[in-house]
C-alpha cells in the first residue's frame, strides 16, 4: 500500500490550472479536524537558505531534546524527505496512514465542488496530519513558493517567522524586483508574531521591516556583523554559517527552553542537509544552488574553499527551463577559472536540452565543454576526466543533486558516504 499511496501523490500535478484558494485548503484542514492547531509552528521562507535553516533549527532543537516535525521541499530521492520526525524520515506505515486520511476527506471534498490538491497542498495536507500524529511539540515550515499565497500560509497563528535571503527568482509568479518578492516572502508575517530576517539586502529589508511595523510584529534583522568566528570556521560555505545565525538568533528570540549556546553548537555540528556545499568524495561536491543569488553564495564558497590551494575547477551543470540559466551561467563563468563544463539534460520534462546550455557556456568564453543526454553519463565523463588536482562542482538544479545522489547510491564511489533514506 505504501507503493501504491506514494505513486498517487507523484502523479498529482505540481504545477494546476485550478487550485484550491487559501480558505479552501483551510475547509480541507477543518475537515481533518484542524490538526495544525495543536502545532508550535516556526514558518519559514526566502529565496534562498530556507532548507539549510530548516535543518539547523530541527538539528538544535533534537539536541534539546524536543519532538520535532519538520516540513521541507523539494525532494531528492525518496517522497518521505519532505515529511522528517527528528530529522528522520518518516515512517512508511505513518505516511501511509496520512496519505489515506488526506484521501479520504479530498475524495469527499471533490464531491462537494472543491478541487483535487495540488501536489504541494496534498503533501502539506498529511504533514499536518503527522506532525499532530507523532505528537510533535515544534515544527518547522518551510514555505513552497513565495509566501503570502503560499499553501503553508494557512497557519494562523505559528510562533515565529524567519525570512531568508531574498533574490531574484520565480520572477512570473513573483515580481520583476528584490522589493515585490521580499513583499511576497513578508507576506507570512503574522500579527504579533517575531519576525527573524536576513538583512543582507537593504532594499528587501525596507519591506519586511515596513510590513512587520504594520502587523505589529517585533523585527529582528541579522546581519554578516552577527556570523561568529565559530560558525564560519565550521560551515564549509559562508551561506551555511549566516543560515545557522538565523536559526540560532530566532531560537534565542523566541526563548526556547534548553537551546542554550552549548546546545546550539552542539546541534549545529550533527546537521546534515544533503546537496548543499555537501562533499560526498574526496574533491567531489554536490551544491543546489538553482537560481542567480544561490549561484553567486556558491560562488563564494568556492572561492573560500580554494583560497591558496592549487585546484582546477571542473563543473557538472544543468538546470530547468524557468531559472535563468543564462545569468547563472554568465556569473560562473566570470568568476570562476573553470578548467572543464559537463551539461547535461535532467530527467524532469523542465530540464532544458544540453545543447542549449552548451552553447551559452561556449558563449562565455568556455573552451572545454562537454554534452550529455543523461546525468549518468554525464557524472562518468566528468569523473574521467578529473584528476588529484581537480575539483569537481556539481551545481545548477536540486534535480540534478537528486539523480546524482541517485546514482551514487550503492556506487563505489557512493560506499561510505552518508545518504539519507
Amino acid at each position: 500500500m505504501y507503493e501504491q499511496a506514494k505513486d498517487y501523490i507523484l502523479k498529482i500535478p505540481f504545477w494546476a490550472r485550478r487550485k484550491n484558494t487559501l480558505e479552501q485548503v483551510k475547509d480541507f484542514l477543518r475537515e481533518l479536524e484542524n490538526p495544525e492547531e495543536s502545532l508550535s509552528v516556526i514558518h519559514v521562507a526566502g529565496t534562498n537558505g530556507k532548507g539549510s535553516v530548516c535543518a539547523d533549527l530541527t538539528s538544535i532543537l533534537r539536541e534539546a531534546g524536543y519532538q520535532v516535525g519538520t516540513f521541507v521541499s523539494p525532494h531528492l530521492i525518496d517522497i518521505r524527505e519532505r515529511f522528517l520526525i527528528n530529522g528522520e524520515l518518516a515512517a512508511e506505515a505513518d505516511f501511509e496512514d496520512c496519505f489515506r486520511q488526506v484521501l479520504s476527506v479530498t475524495k469527499k471534498m471533490i464531491k462537494q465542488g472543491y478541487c483535487h490538491p495540488t501536489f504541494f497542498e496534498f503533501v502539506f495536507l498529511m504533514a499536518m496530519v503527522l506532525f499532530t500524529r507523532k505528537k510533535t511539540e515544534y515544527v518547522i515550515l518551510e514555505t513552497g513558493l513565495g509566501g503570502r499565497l503560499d499553501t503553508t500560509n494557512v497557519i494562523a497563528r505559528p510562533i515565529g517567522c524567519i525570512i531568508t535571503s531574498v533574490s531574484l527568482d520565480h520572477t512570473k509568479y513573483l515580481g520583476d524586483t528584490i522589493p515585490e518578492i521580499a513583499a511576497e516572502k513578508a507576506g507570512i508575517i503574522k500579527a504579533g508574531v517575531p519576525v527573524i530576517y536576513d538583512n543582507h539586502d537593504p532594499s528587501a529589508s525596507k519591506v519586511i521591516g515596513m510590513q512587520a511595523e504594520k502587523m505589529g510584529s517585533p523585527a529582528f534583522p541579522v546581519g554578516e556583523m552577527d556570523v561568529t568566528e565559530e560558525d564560519k570556521a565550521f560551515f564549509a560555505a559562508p551561506y551555511q554559517a549566516m543560515n545557522a545565525t538565523l536559526a540560532k538568533k530566532a531560537l534565542q528570540v523566541l526563548n526556547i527552553p534548553k537551546a542554550d549556546k552549548a546546545v546550539c553548537q552542539r546541534g549545529l555540528k550533527k546537521v546534515y542537509w544533503p546537496g548543499r556545499m555537501e562533499e560526498v568524495a574526496p574533491d567531489i561536491w554536490l551544491d543546489g544552488a538553482h537560481n542567480p543569488g544561490g549561484i553567486e553564495a556558491f560562488i563564494q564558497a568556492v572561492h573560500g574553499q580554494l583560497s591558496g590551494k592549487k585546484k582546477n575547477i571542473q563543473l557538472l551543470f544543468a538546470a530547468v527551463e524557468d531559472k535563468d540559466y543564462r545569468e547563472m551561467i554568465h556569473l560562473l563563468c566570470k568568476a570562476l577559472p573553470l578548467e572543464r563544463v559537463t551539461v547535461v539534460h535532467l530527467r524532469s520534462d523542465r530540464g532544458l536540452k544540453e545543447q542549449i546550455l552548451a552553447e551559452q557556456f561556449e558563449r562565455e568564453g568556455c573552451e572545454v565543454v562537454e554534452s550529455c543526454e543523461t546525468v549518468s553519463q554525464a557524472l562518468e565523463v566528468a569523473l574521467s576526466h578529473k584528476t588529484k588536482e581537480d575539483r569537481l562542482y556539481v551545481v545548477g538544479s536540486l534535480y540534478l543533486i537528486g539523480e546524482i545522489k541517485e546514482l551514487l547510491r550503492g556506487s563505489p564511489l557512493g560506499d561510505g558516504i552518508r545518504m539519507r533514506g
